[in-house]
């Protein structure tokens, strides 16, 4: 019977730590009926000609002793995500005092199929599409503005390779996620069989996750070296910023492996449930996103202190509008922190609501970051409008001198009103 429990675990992708344990109590309660039962089996042998199909665990429920020939009904298991508990599930015992086996695995089997509720699995169904949806926006935007930095050689500050550090480990996030969409979560079988090539998936989606961040930190960390520390070498503070961009999620990610592939519990479904070992995961991310948060304010306070007119310093615009970027990215990237320990009970009346939000928000990371480094950054719009000057300067020169008049038209009825 305790293989029944293995086998549960990697039957149910959506198995939690909690899930297990009932299902363990279920399993211990079943064998002390079974052996109540074979402690009072008569010992006539014509009472014992009476064919009964034997208690049985399979994995969900308990079967208790049943009359040959009959079926058994019994409630839905209630600890399954997509399973309607207010359903029935049965088991049929066959006229010989067998349970029914099913013709294709060749195993006894318990019909689980009215308990699949529906509407749920069509939902969640809708949910896997939105976040597959997000993340093509996201890598389509992403890929775009990476094409847009290395087209223009003048985008190759140090501010700018940041930039495209954090697009390349959202890029690669983005490919593994729909990967992990459409290879794993839409294929059971992938699941059930639980693959090498499934679980190295999980740890590089969780690698670049991890480097999302840190490259974000390394955004915060930049501009408080150009504002507040001002005398860095560019050489050496992109050589820190590789390390903690690459190297801090690789060490990370390294003790998580060990950690995880040596407990019994944590290594079915493609790692796909949660683990007791998420912590090791979410501390730096969430050291990260409070340091860079301290970054900004104090960015923002050397930026207002700047900007003061009694000063007569001012700051580059590129570096004031990556500034208001990386506070609006921050936030975001934390969203997902936040929005974990906020979930809802499965079932209640706000869990869809909270799921198609938690899918936009977290699957269009990359396109929002796309628009705020690349399509609204200063540097970018200048030199695109340079390089569309040079290559079609007549209608570009005929459209600048249009705008021009216009300005100087709106500017005289101004002054003469």
């Amino acid at each position: 019977m305790e293989e029944a429990v293995n086998d549960v675990n990697i039957s149910n992708a959506k198995l939690t730590w909690s899930a297990r344990e009932i299902l363990r109590n279920i399993l211990l309660n079943c064998l002390k009926i079974e052996e109540q039962e074979y402690a009072a089996s008569p010992t006539d042998e014509t009472i014992s000609t009476i064919r009964y199909c034997p208690t049985v665990f399979d994995g969900f429920a308990c079967w208790n002793k049943t009359p040959a020939g009959t079926t058994v009904w019994q409630k839905c298991p209630n600890f399954l995500e997509g399973f309607n508990p207010k359903q029935l599930a049965f088991k049929r015992c066959k006229p010989d005092g067998t349970w029914f086996v099913h013709p294709e695995s060749n195993k006894t089997w318990s019909n689980y199929t009215t308990c699949v509720d529906t509407d749920d699995l069509r939902f969640r169904e809708f949910i896997n599409d939105l976040y597959v949806i997000g993340y093509t926006v996201s890598l389509l935007t992403l890929l775009i503005s990476l094409f847009i930095f290395y087209c223009f050689r003048r985008l190759k500050c140090t501010r700018i390779r940041i930039h495209v550090q954090l697009f390349l480990s959202l890029i690669l996030s983005c490919i593994l996620w729909i990967c992990w969409y459409k290879f794993v979560v839409d294929v059971p079988e992938i699941i059930i069989g639980n693959p090498t090539w499934c679980v190295i998936l999980h740890l590089f989606i969780h690698y670049f996750m991890l480097s999302n961040y840190m490259w974000m930190f390394c955004e915060g960390l930049h501009l408080h070296l150009v504002l507040v520390v001002v005398f860095v070498k560019d050489n050496v503070a992109l050589k820190w910023f590789y390390t903690i961009g690459w190297g801090i999620p690789l060490c990370v990610m390294t003790i998580y492996t060990y950690m995880r592939s040596h407990s019994n519990d944590d290594t079915d479904n493609c790692w796909m449930h949660e683990s007791e070992y998420i912590w090791i995961l979410t501390i730096p991310v969430t050291i990260s996103l409070f340091a860079s948060v301290l970054f900004l304010i104090n960015v923002i306070k050397v930026l207002l202190t700047k900007l003061h007119p009694c000063t007569g310093h001012t700051t580059p615009v590129g570096i004031r509008k990556a500034a208001r970027a990386t506070c609006i990215l921050v936030p975001l990237f934390g969203l997902q922190n936040v929005l974990l320990p906020l979930r809802p009970d499965p079932g209640s009346f706000i869990e869809p609501y909270y799921q198609v939000i938690a899918a936009i928000l977290i699957s269009l990371q990359g396109f929002c970051v796309s628009v705020l480094f690349c399509f609204v950054n200063h540097d970018v719009i200048f030199e695109i409008r340079a390089y569309l000057c040079r290559t079609f300067p007549d209608i570009f020169h005929h459209v600048r001198r249009e705008t021009s008049n216009n300005v100087v038209l709106t500017i005289d009825k101004r002054t003469s009103m």
